[in-house]
């Protein structure tokens, strides 16, 4: 660890309002089942599940109704007990409609049981069959098959395991409610990583404007007699220090090569929701269909941290809480930095989706941008120490080729370009248009 205070990282980073107030203080609430669950089959990154039921089947809670075979995916499990009703697609923020299963609930079913599981004694590849059969996927945001991610390449060595409890986006509380109420179970999750990767230290890094939830698992490190090689470190608050090679470089100093990943400097890191995933799957034997999110924003009537199975819509969210009032303007499946704004309640929740946002005018308001005016700031505020305003020039310019010298690929579109900006130009945007378009080879 490092031994020089302040713990962050070193390039960039902007502060933006956390808005926290709204829900930080709500205790975890269970969402009540629903009469039915459109269940995407596009839940993590790589390619989508494929369908294993069709229309008419009858499936248990947790039964596996959507399988992988590709390397880079993840098994998809029934929310509920019930009866399938249709085959078809579901809307998606990023990827547009995907397939999905619908399932219409039996109102006279239990829910299913759990049943402790011993682990302490399985070999690292029964383990990981565990976290893979159960669907886990990285639950900050990215959906990262968990199980792949634990499987560094041979060469490289994994010293270091780091959870990241950070949560920097603005109104998000989820996984500080979750550290707070189950700190127990997500040390248990650590251990659990620890034995998989034959990593000798951790550490759990937390901002330090959550000073309760540091407390929380502090006890929690000790009790479970973890405290010679877990560490849980108070971070500074600067966004974005919840992304992965900035919170390496917090904690360890180190600093991933451009390109690399956090294996080439012995690290692998694991969100604090994903560490309880794993904790239910290995030692619970449960799959992963159900999350916390923060349903935030003043533009719906009660704000909240719900506990609620994959597959309910955002429909369904904002009716429990007593619907969305006629202020708001927008709806955000994330965070205000990194999230994405959608067109309709009709998206479902899936194991990534950490928050849903109601956003009124006066929290999200609308610009007109104009040209760059050669500030300098987003060179300032970027902590990869990329150039977003060549980039965007180029991409106005709809000259894509041009923007990979100006560090397009080792953008991870924070947004603290676009936040900083006087000229209100929307950088991030233009950088995911270059993407696409030299994705798709329409940009050359």
């Amino acid at each position: 660890m490092r031994n020089a205070e302040p713990f962050t990282f070193t390039l960039g980073g902007v502060h933006p309002p956390g808005r926290k107030a709204l829900t930080e203080s709500l205790a975890l609430e269970a969402m009540p089942l629903q009469s039915r669950y459109v269940v995407s089959m596009s839940q993590h990154f790589g390619a989508p599940a494929l369908p294993l039921v069709k229309k008419g089947d009858a499936v248990r809670e947790g039964r596996r109704i959507g399988g992988v075979d590709k390397f880079l995916g993840a098994e998809v499990h029934s929310p509920v007990t019930g009866t399938v009703v249709s085959v078809g697609r579901a809307p998606h923020p990023i990827l547009g409609p995907v397939p999905a299963v619908v399932i219409e609930r039996d109102p006279e079913a239990s829910e299913a049981a759990v049943t402790p599981q011993e682990w302490e004694c399985l070999p690292s590849c029964d383990i990981l069959a565990r976290i893979r059969d159960a669907g886990v996927v990285g639950m900050g945001g990215a959906g990262f098959p968990t199980n792949v991610k634990l499987c560094p390449p041979a060469n490289l060595t994994i010293d270091t395991c780091i959870l990241n409890g950070v949560e920097c986006e603005s109104y998000l509380t989820a996984d500080h409610r979750l550290m707070l109420e189950r700190p127990a179970d997500i040390v248990q999750g650590l251990r659990i990583l620890l034995q998989t990767l034959g990593a000798g230290r951790a550490f759990i890094g937390i901002e330090n404007n959550k000073p309760d939830a540091v407390a929380a698992l502090r006890a929690a490190v000790d009790e479970a007699g973890e405290g010679s090689r877990v560490t849980v470190a108070a971070l500074d608050v600067k966004y974005p220090q919840g992304s992965e090679k900035q919170l390496i470089e917090a904690l360890t100093g180190r600093r991933v090569p451009a390109g690399g990943l956090p294996a080439h400097v012995g690290c692998v890191v694991q969100n604090v929701a994903t560490a309880h995933a794993v904790y239910e799957a290995v030692a619970l034997g449960r799959s992963c269909y159900e999350r916390v999110v923060t349903v935030s924003g003043r533009g719906v009537a009660r704000q909240a941290n719900l506990v609620c199975r994959v597959g309910v819509t955002l429909a369904d969210l904002a009716a429990h809480l007593g619907g969305v009032r006629e202020e708001a303007v927008k709806c955000v499946l994330g965070g205000p930095m990194m999230g994405f704004a959608v067109a309709g309640l009709d998206y479902p929740v899936t194991k990534t989706t950490s928050g849903v946002l109601f956003l009124t005018a006066e929290e999200s308001p609308e610009f007109e941008h104009g040209p760059c005016i050669r500030c300098g700031r987003c060179l300032d505020a970027c902590p990869m120490g990329l150039m977003p305003n060549e980039m965007s020039i180029y991409a106005e310019r709809r000259k894509y080729d041009g923007m990979p010298r100006f560090g397009l690929w080792e953008c991870f579109e924070c947004g603290s370009c676009s936040y900083v900006c006087p000229a209100k130009r929307p950088l991030v945007q233009f950088i995911r248009a270059g993407k696409a378009r030299l994705k798709s080879g329409a940009g050359k």
